[in-house]
């Protein structure tokens, strides 16, 4: 069963304000982005288990994980009910134009014990600014299927990265599984937002502005 939770207003609140700019343009530009992988840390992104693509049409960029699992109950390990991974991320634009981060489309597989809970959380801001408050989507056992949350930003409130500069884009995200009222001695729920285990790779969407 594929579950969809749309934020609407309430994403907004995980950027905060820098100066955009002032001729709003949808089209992407022609020229082709790059995005550079700065750093990779957390215990759901391993070294060499996350991977960073480009849209070929500009519009985003996709991160595929390979190792990013939280579980907990029998067999799992004390730590492993919280996973969590931040990418720092050097997003290079044709000269004239900026971004922000308008969409994000998450999903994976959660295998969720009765009495289990499972929760997606993501925030996103740029480099120089306080982190911001994560948006939960929460997720109730029992439940044996794929998942899909997404992150959505009204244009008006929309965070471009200031104009003719670098910034750092910080996009961090967590998994949490808690077992409640299951039975953790002799069952185990999870939550995965792997590739390799029926999920798709996680989507960020571009909106695109002339810089003034």
């Amino acid at each position: 069963m594929l579950k969809q939770l749309t934020i609407g207003g309430a994403a907004a609140a995980i950027l905060v304000s820098l100066t955009p700019a002032t001729h709003a343009d949808t089209a992407p530009p022609a020229d082709r982005i790059t995005v550079d992988v700065k750093t990779v840390n957390g215990s759901g992104c391993p070294q060499g288990t996350a991977t960073v693509t480009e849209l070929s049409d500009n519009t985003g960029f996709t991160v595929k994980y390979s190792d990013y699992v939280a579980e907990a109950g029998a067999g799992a390990g004390s730590t492993d009910f919280r996973k969590n991974c931040q990418l720092s991320l050097l997003v290079h634009v044709p000269q004239g134009f900026t971004y922000a981060i308008a969409q994000a489309d998450y999903a994976g597989y959660a295998h969720l014990q009765s009495g289990a809970t499972g929760l997606e959380q993501a925030n996103y801001y740029f480099q120089g600014n306080s982190e911001t408050v994560a948006v939960g989507h929460p997720l109730s056992g029992p439940y044996d299927g794929a998942w899909h949350n997404t992150d959505r930003a009204d244009v008006a409130a929309l965070v471009y990265k200031p104009c003719g500069v670098d910034r750092i884009l910080n996009v961090n995200t967590e998994l949490r599984v808690s077992t409640g009222d299951s039975d953790a001695a002799n069952t185990t729920s999870y939550m995965a937002m792997n590739t390799t285990q029926g999920g798709v790779d996680t989507i960020y969407r571009f909106q695109w502005k002339r810089c003034s």
